[in-house]
């Protein structure tokens, strides 16, 4: 199995261990004992470092993890999005959009939202028109 393959079975793996309600109780009850050994330990500078040595290496590690989860999820849903744009009657420039500038993503972003304000401008009028007529909504 590639090593990228391997990874990400692993992040995966790794990203929905840490998000069970279990993972959260293991480190509150880690960090309960932590807090617990304080007087034994006299609440010493290594005692200190130790926590913060752990919660350190586990937070760095943990943002390479759901990073990658992160990453491969979102071209996923792109993908899919892709997928639905090219099989409809929605306009193709759409497709890869993710790809573009943010100059790019707010010119079409207005380009949206003007053909929106027409859409809705049209709809009102429509229902103007046909309440003028008597029909009900």
């Amino acid at each position: 199995m590639p090593f990228d393959r391997l990874f990400s079975a692993f992040a995966t793996r790794a990203a929905h261990a840490a998000g069970t309600p279990i993972a959260f109780l293991v480190c509150l009850g880690g960090v309960v004992l932590w807090a617990a050994s304080g007087p034994i330990f006299g609440f010493s500078e290594t005692w200190q470092l130790v926590i913060n040595t752990s919660t350190t290496i586990i937070t760095f590690l943990m943002v390479f993890l759901i990073q990658n989860t992160q990453n491969r999820d979102g071209a996923a849903l792109q993908t899919k999005l892709d997928e639905l744009i090219r099989v409809s009657d929605a306009e193709d420039d759409f497709m890869g959009i993710e790809r573009l500038s943010d100059e790019e993503l707010r010119e079409l972003h207005r380009r949206c939202e003007t053909m929106a304000r027409r859409t809705t401008a049209v709809l009102d009028r429509t229902v103007r028109e046909r309440r003028s007529r008597g029909h009900e909504f």
